[in-house]
């Protein structure tokens, strides 16, 4: 149901390792949304999201106050479709939230590789890519908007969605993977920095999260320096999985990842 392709997706975490989320808990939350695809496969009755992407916030709540709206706009932006049109609509800043969701689906779908980019005044600035369809086979925004009626969304620093998490909630964390002495220790991370520091702040609030019982599922790099970091704050487990978000074929393969598990059912 994931509507959106986004660097870091989990989609291949819902396809073929679902078993690791748990069977039993109460409400849901997630404080980095992303592209949702484990929000949107488990379709939780409470939940509470978040991202510090204001855009793709946005997005989410407009296709949940007003699904069919975005969607007829976003059918006529499909006619429209062009190079021209593209750089067009990128170059806007709507005010209406309909209006800057359907441009922020449209540039995400037709854009170079789905990428989310922006420069240092904030704005998107991703060329057109070769996709053409802005309106596809799979859309069901009615759906979408549906379950996203189950869950508060917010654009807020991870934290707070952490710290708010209770006894026996689902805490889904995917963060930016940061390593250590990687680029001095930070990855872009929508229009900000997440910084190693960064990393240390979430493994203390998780850390606090699994002492009062939250079940947590952490992804991040298969990286000395991760593990280091997560050591006895739950099960480590390595997966692998397919990169393609690469535009040079020759670095697109198999990278594994980490994930931590802390909970037991």
């Amino acid at each position: 149901m994931s509507f959106l392709k986004w660097a870091g997706g989990k989609r291949w975490l819902v396809s073929n390792h679902s078993n690791l989320f748990p069977v039993k808990y109460k409400s849901y939350l997630e404080p980095f949304m992303g592209s949702g695809a484990v929000y949107f496969y488990m379709r939780p009755k409470t939940a509470i999201l978040g991202d510090a992407n204001e855009d793709l916030i946005n997005t989410y709540t407009a296709i949940k106050e007003d699904w069919r709206s975005v969607y007829k706009l976003l059918k006529s932006y499909h006619r429209l479709h062009c190079e021209e049109f593209y750089y067009e609509i990128r170059a806007k800043a709507f005010r209406s939230p309909v209006k800057k969701a359907v441009r922020f689906i449209y540039l995400n779908r037709t854009c170079w590789n789905g990428l989310y980019r922006v420069n240092l005044k904030g704005s998107f600035n991703v060329p057109i890519g070769s996709k053409t369809n802005v309106v596809l086979d799979n859309d069901d925004f009615e759906v979408v908007s549906r379950v996203l009626n189950n869950a508060d969304l917010h654009v807020t620093d991870y934290q707070k969605i952490v710290d708010s998490a209770r006894k026996n909630d689902f805490l889904f964390v995917d963060p930016p993977y940061t390593v250590k002495h990687n680029l001095n220790g930070f990855v872009k991370y929508n229009d900000r920095l997440f910084s190693w520091d960064d990393q240390i702040r979430l493994r203390d609030c998780i850390d606090n999260a699994v002492s009062i019982g939250v079940k947590v599922l952490l992804t991040n790099a298969d990286h000395e320096s991760v593990r280091k970091l997560y050591k006895g704050v739950g099960k480590m487990i390595r997966l692998d999985r397919l990169s393609v978000i690469s535009g040079n074929a020759s670095a697109r393969g198999r990278y594994s990842e980490l994930i931590v598990k802390c909970y037991k059912d």
